[in-house]
Parts: C-alpha cells; structure tokens; sequence
C-alpha cells in the first residue's frame, strides 16, 4: 500500500541518487522515512494488543477509578494503551493520506486505513481499531519487502560499478573520479578489478566476466579492439582502455535508465486498473456514508450497527490490492528478463509479447553469426588429403582480412594446422577477386572464376564439382591447377533450431525476411524448420510483408540486429533486437534486446509474458471477488472490521503481491 504513486519509484543507491531529479529523491526519502515510523507503529501497536489484551483478561483491564469526560467511559490501564497507540498511529497515517487526498485529488490507503480505525475507536472497538492498524502497518513492510527483490536486480548492477578510475596521464597513473573521467582517456583495470567505464581495449590480454550485463555464465576473452563494459569484472591480465562512453553514457547506466522507465511505458491493464480505482473509491465510499446515514431509517437498528458496518465496506474500497499488484507483477517480469540478459522497454511490450502469433526473424546476424564459415571442401582429386589444400590456401588467405579469407583461416587452425611455419611471400591482393602469391615456392591463387581466367589457371574441373551449389564458392589453385573449391556459407546459430521448434510448441508461426537469395534462404528455412521463407527483399518489403502478416495473423514479433532492420523492428508490434555487437543502436531501435544474443530467450520471453499477464488477470479478478463478498458480508453484519482487513485489504494485498513472485519459477 503506501502511497500508491511513488510506491514503484525505484531506489538505486548512491549512483542513482545522481541522476534522480531532485523533487523524485525527497519523495524517495520521505518514503523511506514513512516506512521506517510505520514498522515503529507495527511494534507499538502488536505490543499494545498483547499487553492490553492480557490486561483485560485477567484483571479487568486495571481500573484506575475514574471516568472519560469526553467518551464516558471507565478509565483502565488497558484503554489508556489502546487509546494512546490507535490515535498517535491513525493521526500519523491520516496526515499521510490527507496529504495525497490534496495534492493528487483522491482517496490513498492510507486515509482510508486512518478513517477506519479511528472510527472503529470512536464506537469504542479497541481491539478492532489497533488490530486494522497493526494489519496495515506489518503489511506495509512486507509489501515494501517483496516489491524490492524486484529491483535488486538493477541495484546489483548500479552499485557494482566502481567510483574511481585508475587514468593514466603520460608514465603516471591518478585516481579519478568515474564522473570526471572523458572519452578518449586511457585507464587501466588490474586482475580482480571492475571496469569503470565502457571502452576498447588499447594493451593488454584478459578473460572479462560479463554475466552481470550480458547473462554469459562464462568470462570472455578481450584483446586490442574488443569492447568492454562498465561494471563488467577483469578475471585475468592487466588491460588498458581507452574510454569511448561518459559515464552517464555507458551501456549498464542505460539499461538501468530503460528498466526504470519502463515503469512509465504502461500495458493497457495497468491503465484500466488505474482508471478503474478512480470510479470504485468514491462509488464505495459513497455507499459506506449512505449505509451509516440512510440505513438506520430504512431498515431500523442504532446508529452505531450500521455505522460500524460502514466502516467495513470503507476498508472494501481501499484499493491497493489490485493497484499495487499488477504493476509490480510486470515490472518483476521486467526485472526478471534484465536478470536474463534481456532489455524491456515497458509494460506495454509484456502484453503484446503474450498476444504474439508470429515472430519473423531477419536471416544475415539474427538466426546466422554473419560471419562466413566453410561448408565443405570438394577436391578435385580425392586421393590429395584435405589438409595440404588448406594448408597452402590458409597460409595465403592469413594475410587478407576478406571474410571468405578468415573462413578458411579459421578452418586450417581447426584441423591443427601450423601456419606460422609456412614460407609465404610475393602476396597481391585484387578486392572483389582474390589472392595470389607464392606458397613454400609454390604459385597458389585463391578466387572466384574471373580472377582464375585472368591469371591462366585451369580451374574448370574444380568448379564443375561446385555446379547447382547456391553457396558461395572459390577455387584454390596450385601451380596453375584447380585442387579444390571451398564452398562458404554464413554459419547458422547453435540456439536457432532449438529457439525455433520451442515457438512451434507454443503455437506461433515463423519466417524469414531477408535480402538475400531465394535458394539460400528456403534451405535455411528448411534446415530450421520454419513456416514461410521471404528472400530477396528489399528493406520497403519487408515492411509491406509485415503489415500484411498483422492483418492476416495477429501481433507480429520482428528479430533483427537493430541497424539494418530498424524501420522493420518499428513497424511490427513488438520489435526485438540482436544487441551483442550493436547495443547502442539495438536500444534505440527496438522494444525489447537480447543484450547477449540468445534466441533461446524468445520462447521464454513469450513464456513469461503469458504468465505475467495470466497473473495480473488472476490478481484483478480474485481482488475484486473477494472485496465484494466481504462488502455483502459486512453489509450483513456477518464480519467483523479486523478480519475484513485482514482478509480483503493487507492481507489480500499481501497475497496477491506473493502470487506474482511465481514469475521467478519460470524455467527457460
């Protein structure tokens, strides 16, 4: 409960503290504050229904011989305890929810849970009174308690991040603040060290541990050139960075700024409870005045039967229980997803992604590496072995940087092959063509048909055995000779077959758009098992392809890397991005990120988004079921004020706020 509309703000420690406005950060610490006075009040209040209870079981409360102007009432040690605790507790959580009734126009827990319980004193319901602000008190915290495992996740990678940077400045190294530090400075990370700042590495060699942004459950090797993150833990060598992000610019202060804005991205349930709360607290509180007012005269009985009654049906229309509920079960799942690896941009994208029907993969970078390996090697003359043709072409193709080049590069270290010890010289590379130079004395060219034509080498055998393969191909050639072809193609990712058959099973239809050619696309769609396969695309295709796939299946999901595909991700209903390599344009771009590129997570996002969605439902439905029977119930008189509170209000809330947490037993 709690103030209902700075109850989800999340509290980020030191480092978010910087970036909170400074109106957000004194609501922040006057909650804070609240919340610590109410566990007080929780004490105080247990340790009066105890003591005075006790009082009044067995010595009659401890008469102190004389009588209550103002109430008439005996005076008695017990009701002195009850009496000083109900109203020091009820005029604090009024004046809480007197404010908000002011400030925001409307009815907050907090005055509902004060009108409450000093009503029920003023009928002289003691145990009544202090027990509904014990309830609502303890609830408080328990409330705050499981609401917070759900921004753990973002606390953990904000305060991981180091405060200082080891800059280095000529020969001498300073400790600089992370917030003084500018991009293009170099600093260091020792072994054991966490990286302040996002950057490439300049110097050095070592295995960096990135499971807090990325998921990987394994350190990752980082030489010159590889990017690094901040608050990402160096495991190994020394490495030196020059530094390319500020650090309000870094990837882990972006993905905690989208997961705490995306409590601003509501999904259409979270508004309808909103507006829905707006209508329901007036409508019940209006029927509690008439029930108190009206009542008496129509259906006999004292003023203080139907007055008490009023005040059960005044606790019904607290509605915390629904309106806390739902946008802590899907900002859990968005904290969960964070958790993953997976960035979502709000609420809103948690229920579309449980209404999906169809997700359309891009081909190049989503469902391959894009990056070329060799398919196959088809010798010319089979009684050579396949490692001395590699060996001679990956000797050669070692100093290219082309990408059929590093295939094959890649292809000889594979099989063991030593290249450092082959003699290679007179190297002449023509782009767009291929390689020539001298091999351990040897003439060896490496190309396509043209290029070998040019340089008089007699490769027709070897591409005859290539003939009909829709895959690119190249001829090695030694002294003159066609050995072999390579054939290429662009490798496809462990998790794409898994990701794929696991959508199946949920029901949803896949396909491809892609740009590139029709027979190496239906073989990738057939290799996958994918429903419809769309090649030879041009970005506007795609774009005409989806539209007419939401109107003849429903919420279309797009995965792509985030640059190429961006008018496509923005197009479809939910747009999810490749963001391993292009993290920066991927936030940009889509709705949701796969920060480490696992489309294994895909199913499991549908998986967890159906379930939010299931549980926000139950959660609506169950509240106002239960509510609305207590009301009748009280109406009747068949209730008594405590239990309604602890039945339909705290503890309600409080039941339903652990009904989400079952959001975390989702298996992947």
């Amino acid at each position: 409960m709690g103030n209902v509309s700075c109850r989800l703000k999340v509290k980020m420690g030191a480092w978010e503290e910087k970036t909170i406005p400074p109106r957000e950060t004194i609501v922040v610490e006057e909650e804070k504050k609240n919340k610590k006075v109410l566990v007080c009040f929780a004490v105080w209040l247990g340790v009066t229904i105890l003591v005075a209870g006790l009082l009044d079981l067995f010595l009659h409360g401890i008469p102190l011989g004389f009588t209550f102007p103002l109430i008439n009432i005996e005076a008695s040690v017990s009701m002195v305890l009850y009496y000083v605790a109900i109203i020091v507790a009820a005029v604090y959580i009024g004046v809480m929810g007197l404010k908000e009734l002011i400030i925001e126009r409307r009815f907050s827990v907090e005055f509902l849970m004060a009108v409450a319980g000093l009503g029920a004193l003023l009928l002289d319901y003691r145990f009544e009174a202090a027990t509904v602000l014990f309830l609502y008190t303890i609830a408080e915290y328990f409330e705050g308690y499981i609401q917070d495992r759900a921004r753990r996740t973002v606390e953990k990678i904000s305060q991981v991040v180091p405060e200082k940077a080891r800059v280095i400045v000529g020969d001498k190294e300073a400790s600089v603040d992370v917030g003084q530090v500018q991009t293009g400075d170099i600093i260091m990370v020792k072994p054991g060290e966490r990286i302040p700042l996002d950057g490439a590495v300049t110097e050095g060699f070592s295995h960096v541990d990135q499971a807090l942004v990325t998921g990987e459950s394994v350190p990752v090797p980082k030489k010159v050139k590889d990017s690094v993150y901040a608050g990402t833990l160096n495991t190994g060598g020394v490495l030196k960075i020059v530094v390319t992000k500020k650090s309000s610019e870094t990837l882990v202060s972006r993905i905690i700024q989208l997961v705490i804005e995306s409590q601003k991205r509501k999904a259409t349930i979270e508004r309808l409870v909103d507006r829905f709360a707006r209508f329901y607290v007036p409508i019940i509180i209006g029927l509690a005045v008439f029930t108190a007012a009206v009542l008496p005269l129509v259906f006999g009985g004292g003023f203080q039967t139907w007055f008490y009654r009023s005040l059960i049906l005044i606790v019904v229309s607290c509605p915390s229980a629904f309106i806390i509920s739902v946008p802590a079960t899907v900002f859990i799942a968005i904290t969960i997803a964070a958790k993953r690896g997976v960035i979502i941009k709000g609420g809103i994208f948690i229920e579309k992604l449980a209404m999906v029907r169809q997700v359309v993969f891009d081909k190049t970078g989503t469902l391959t590496l894009g990056q070329q390996a060799v398919h196959r090697v088809r010798r010319v003359d089979i009684s050579r072995a396949e490692d001395e043709t590699i060996m001679y072409a990956g000797a050669l193709e070692q100093y290219s940087n082309h990408s059929i080049a590093r295939a094959i590069v890649r292809r000889a270290v594979d099989r063991g092959i030593d290249l450092s010890k082959v003699k290679v010289s007179d190297i002449m590379e023509i782009p767009g063509k291929g390689i020539v130079g001298m091999v351990e004395g040897k003439h060896v060219a490496i190309g396509n048909p043209e290029f070998m034509e040019e340089l008089g080498c007699d490769c027709t055998e070897a591409f005859e055995v290539t003939a009909g393969d829709t895959h690119t191909s190249v001829c090695i050639s030694v002294d003159k000779t066609g050995w072999a072809t390579v054939c290429v193609v662009d490798e496809v990712r462990e998790d794409a077959l898994r990701s794929i058959s696991l959508l199946k099973q949920q029901g949803i239809r896949t396909a491809i758009l892609s740009g590139d050619k029709e027979a190496i696309v239906e073989d990738l769609a057939k290799s996958l098992s994918i429903d419809d396969a769309h090649a030879e695309m041009l970005p506007q295709d795609k774009l005409t392809c989806i539209e007419e796939m939401k109107y003849r299946e429903g919420l279309v999901a797009m995965v792509g890397d985030g640059i190429n595909d961006a008018p496509a991700l923005a197009t479809s209903d939910v747009g999810i991005a490749m963001g391993a390599h292009g993290v920066d344009v991927a936030l940009e771009a889509a709705d949701v990120v796969l920060v480490h590129d696992e489309l294994a997570q895909i199913p499991y996002l549908i998986k967890l988004s159906q379930k939010t969605m299931g549980i926000a439902k139950q959660n609506i439905a169950g509240s106002l079921m239960i509510k609305f029977l207590l009301g009748a119930l009280g109406l009747l008189g068949l209730v008594p004020l405590w239990f309604t509170v602890a039945a339909g209000d705290d503890g309600l809330t409080m039941l339903l706020l652990l009904n989400t947490l079952r959001l975390e037993q989702i298996k992947s």
